[in-house]
Parts: C-alpha cells; structure tokens; sequence
C-alpha cells in the first residue's frame, strides 16, 4: 500500500490564510504535517496587511489537534520569505513541504498597467515562489528529500484578458517549475506544479462567468497533499485540479512543421503556415473533455 501520511514532516504554505492555500494547510495537517501557515494578510491587489487570516488557520489545526504556527512574513522579498523558512527550521526543526501558493491579482488591459503595478504582482508570484524556494531547497538537499508545489494558472499557459501581471507571473512560475526539477532532482526533491481550474476564493469571486463554474478550494488541496506524499514519484509535470477531474499537462511539442532544403522566404512561410489550421483562442474556463 502507497504511503499517503505526512506524520513527522514540516510544511511551509504560503497565501494559506484563505482559499486554496487554507485548504492545503488544513488538508497538509490532516495527513499528519506540521504546519507554517504564512499570510501577509493584505488585500487582493497587495495593499496592507492583516495577522488575522493565518492566525485563525493556525487555530484551526491546533484546534483539530494538530500542530501549526502562524507567519505574516511577505514572500516578495528575499529576506522576508527568508524568514518564513527559518521559523519552520527555529520551531519544528527542519522544512520538509513547500507550497507555493501565494498570490494578488490586479485586472487591467496592458494599456492601463503600470510598471509599479505590473511589478507587484508579478514580484508575489514569480519572485515569492522563487525567494521560498530558493531559501528552502538548501535545507532539503542536505536532508535528501522534499516536495515543493508551485501554484499555476491558465491565465499564464493559455492567456485570460486583462491579467497581464498575474499571467506573466504564473506564466513564469510554470518555466520556473520546469528548470527547478530539473536542478533538485538528484537531491530527493520533487517540484510539480499544479493549475486549478476556477475555484471559489477572492479572486474568481470578482468574474461571475468564473465564478458560475467554480470548484471549492479543498477540490485543489487534495491534489496539491498528494504531490506532497512518498506516494507522488512524479516531478517536473504540471496537473490540472478541476471538479471531479485531475488533468496532465504533456510538455510542449511541436505539432506541425514546415520543411525545405534552406532557407525559407516570407512569402513561403506566408503560404505555409496559412494551412496550418491553427485552432481559435480557447476559452478559459471550457469543461475538461471526457475520457
């Protein structure tokens, strides 16, 4: 029988004061982790700060009779998220599951963004995901074993209008997940990646046609504990979690090709690549296909 309990390992969950990230922690503890629940606690486009939504998860587990202890540290800055790690290493001795889940989100279309703007949210993602990782990763080589899951989105793999900051970010987190993989694997350490289709937290809540067909967080969280298990052997991959449906995102190829002896002329690849077929723009938030 596969090992699907986490008792004895030590899980650092960014964003986990509400949504996805709450569920995961309180699913992480239910398997037996011992739980870092970090939230800035700021609003959804990265203003402000509250102590209050990590503090009530952290509760929670404890509540639930597990161990758990609250942090308000901001991912986006390298030495902040420094400091997210170091507390699971100074309270519970060791850092063994990182979820990167953290995340704000600022709708506009391209010509309304600002660099400011663009910045901060792209600095939560890409830049939370990479700061906990790259500060956590140095205590999981030395133990040989760890499982790091990194929050994607459709928005960056397929494009959703007038979330230029957030795709780029989880656009960016996708290469990130490929790269680190790569550069963890011999060490023990398993890095996956995982989309959730619409799910009802503060973010879909403001897109009604979101919103129509949203999943609850926990339908995410199982997923993302499974990665985090003995169990999950894969890495380098990307799944999708949506409503009673776990999808596998193969990596990229190329689906068709032009072939000449040379060099190509514009007016070659003009007729060329004109019959290709290239399929419309999907929709975002289109039903997953049957098996």
């Amino acid at each position: 029988m596969v090992d699907t309990r986490l008792d004895g390992r030590v899980a650092v969950v960014t964003g986990a004061g509400r949504g996805i990230g709450r569920a995961t922690a309180l699913k992480l503890a239910e398997l037996g982790a011992t739980v870092v629940v970090n939230d800035l606690g700021a609003a959804l486009d990265g203003q402000g700060a509250d102590e209050a939504p990590a503090a009530i998860v952290a509760r929670e587990i404890e509540a639930a009779g597990g161990k758990a202890v609250a942090n308000f540290d901001s991912v986006s800055e390298f030495e902040s998220a420094g400091r997210i790690i170091q507390m699971a290493i100074d309270t519970f001795g060791r850092i063994d599951i990182l979820v990167n889940n953290a995340g704000i989100v600022a709708s506009a279309p391209i010509w309304e963004v600002s660099p400011e703007l663009f910045a901060r949210v792209v600095g939560v993602h890409l830049f939370g995901t990479f700061n906990c990782t790259r500060h956590a990763c140095v205590h999981m080589k030395e133990q040989g074993w760890g499982r790091i899951v990194n929050l994607v989105s459709r928005a960056g793999l397929v494009g959703a209008p007038g979330s230029v900051g957030y795709g780029s970010g989880k656009g960016g987190i996708f290469g990130f997940t490929n790269v680190v993989a790569r550069d963890l694997a011999p060490f023990g350490i398993n890095v996956n990646a995982v989309n959730p289709a619409a799910t009802l937290t503060r973010m879909v809540e403001g897109s009604p046609g979101a919103a129509a067909v949203a999943q609850p967080p926990d339908d995410v969280a199982v997923l993302i504990a499974f990665l985090c298990t003995d169990a999950a052997t894969v890495t380098g991959q990307t799944f999708l979690a949506q409503h009673g449906a776990v999808g596998w995102f193969p990596s990229f190829e190329t689906q068709k090709t032009l072939v000449k002896d040379g060099t190509f002329t514009v007016e070659e690849l003009a007729a060329g690549i004109g019959r290709f077929e290239v399929p419309p723009l999907p929709v975002l938030y289109a039903p997953p296909p049957e098996e």
